[in-house]
């Protein structure tokens, strides 16, 4: 049974969304792809770290600050407790399939660049699906409390095969920049691009140790491993 408080949102919701004009609706939704589709360069970009799993976890943690952001987007209040359950029930298989890809990494020599790619689509596949999902489910005024997992598991499945292309066509985007801004032979600006990213990724590392998500032993180790890579 709903306690007036609840009745109280619920009808200044209803109210909101019957006045809300259509320019406004624009923008959030312009809003909303912008977000999801910055998670799913970050969520692809976290396939490239070269411990297994810890790979998975980390686009874990990107989805799930992807949810955050879009119930700022949609003036939705954000469960943390809630986010996690629904990306569980929605990802577990395709979870089972990312630690199948993630273990690649372990293959002496090219593991961690096939499964790097390969995960990094996945990721963003993932990405792109929630992100869509929770997009509709807040568009038609739902929360994130009242998100049924079943009535949208099949939505999701359709979003993350359409997310594969997606993020197949971003990966091309960014090798295509990279290759069109990349200085000739001998000149320091590549010196200076690779630090850049040996910087990003550190910082991205720092996030997940915040989030408890790895210990700061496995920063430290990662952090290293980074360094001397570069």
């Amino acid at each position: 049974m709903f306690d007036k408080k609840q009745i109280i949102n619920y009808a200044a919701k209803q109210v909101k969304k019957q006045f809300m004009s259509e320019d406004i609706k624009q923008e959030r939704s312009k809003h909303a792809d912008s977000v999801i589709r910055n998670h799913m360069l970050i969520g692809m970009g976290v396939g490239f770290i070269p411990l297994p799993l810890m790979d998975v976890l980390a686009a874990g943690a990107v989805q799930l600050d992807m949810i955050r952001q879009l119930c700022k987007v949609f003036d939705v209040e954000f469960k943390e407790n809630q986010g996690k359950a629904v990306i569980s029930a929605l990802t577990t298989s395709i979870l089972t399939k990312m630690g199948v890809r993630s273990a690649l990494k372990l293959i002496p020599g090219v593991g961690t660049i096939i499964g790097g790619v390969t995960l990094a689509v996945f990721n963003g596949a993932s990405t792109y699906a929630l992100g869509e999902v929770f997009k509709k489910h807040f568009e038609l005024g739902g929360t994130i409390l009242d998100f049924d997992v079943e009535r949208v598991r099949r939505s999701y499945k359709e979003k993350f095969e359409k997310g594969k292309k997606v993020a197949e066509e971003l990966r091309k985007e960014e090798v295509a920049k990279k290759a069109k801004t990349a200085a000739p032979k001998g000149d320091p600006e590549p010196a200076a691009a690779d630090q850049s990213k040996v910087i990003e990724r550190i910082k991205q590392l720092a996030d997940m140790k915040e989030q408890g998500i790895i210990s700061a032993e496995e920063f430290e180790q990662m952090k290293k491993k980074l360094i001397e890579e570069f």
